[in-house]
């Protein structure tokens, strides 16, 4: 009887997803960097960060830097496209458009153009949107920044945000029950799967995700409700990211390249 118990017990600690065997990660190269937060890194090799509120840009020696302190703290940024990267503020709802070498493009005050619009979350869309969270009505919509139009695209939201990505055509998000959602560009929600507890996570195509732990980095394939750890040599990092096998690891020193195989 203490047996089953025992078993119970354990099929509770590790919940409903399984573990799979270790992937193998494997070191490629390290790039010292003193920054107080790395974004990432985009296809033609630059490197993003911020220090001390400032937005910076660099490679081999160039470097381009945007700073705007009216505007307070810069809560989100998004270099999916070097061409147009978005900077938002969001003590004062303002968005911020850049070019390739920093120049303000376009200032987007969401309180002055819509006085229904708070937004909370945003990412850059297709077809020259932003994707905007109106915590107001808790509603998904797209921002036209071409013609200073915004649309609610989804229905009220009636489970809290705890992590939300977005990419050129979808708007996704896990919510407070730790259930992955996504959104497309017609306001269609589809339900992927439930994800692990987790303290940072990026999501990744086809029901896949990278989280992290207590420091510790884990592999989720949500087709097979699978769990791989990521063993990796730092102790602490800051953030992460991973583009065509290669897991870079942030730190407020520098960038940690790994090849991931799978196993």
């Amino acid at each position: 009887m203490k047996k089953i118990v025992l078993l119970f017990i354990i099929l509770l600690h590790f919940g409903v997803f399984a573990q799979n065997k270790m992937s193998e990660v494997t070191l490629l190269n390290t790039m010292a960097l003193v920054a107080e937060q790395i974004i990432g890194q985009d296809q033609f090799g630059f490197t993003y960060y911020k220090t001390n509120n400032v937005f910076y840009k660099m490679k081999d020696g160039i470097s381009f830097e945007y700073k705007n302190i009216s505007l307070g703290t810069i809560t989100k940024v998004d270099i999916k496209n070097p061409l147009r990267i978005l900077l938002y503020y969001e003590n004062f709802n303002t968005v911020i458009l850049l070019d390739n070498q920093l120049n303000e493009i376009q200032k987007i005050n969401f309180s002055e153009t819509n006085n229904s619009l708070l937004v909370s979350k945003i990412g850059i869309a297709s077809q020259n949107q932003l994707w905007v969270f109106n915590e107001l009505l808790q509603q998904i919509g797209l921002y036209d920044y071409l013609k200073n139009e915004y649309k609610s695209i989804s229905t009220p939201l009636t489970v809290k945000i705890k992590k939300y990505q977005t990419n050129f055509n979808s708007f996704e998000w896990i919510d407070e029950n730790n259930i992955w959602y996504r959104c497309d560009l017609f306001g269609k929600v589809t339900k992927e799967t439930k994800v692990p507890d987790f303290d940072q996570l990026l999501l990744l195509s086809d029901k896949e995700l990278i989280y992290a732990s207590n420091q510790h980095l884990y592999h989720f394939d949500g087709t097979k409700n699978e769990v791989s750890p990521l063993k990796i040599l730092e102790k602490s990092f800051t953030n992460f990211d991973y583009k065509d096998q290669i897991l870079s690891i942030f730190t407020t020193e520098g960038i940690i390249n790994y090849k991931i195989t799978r196993p």
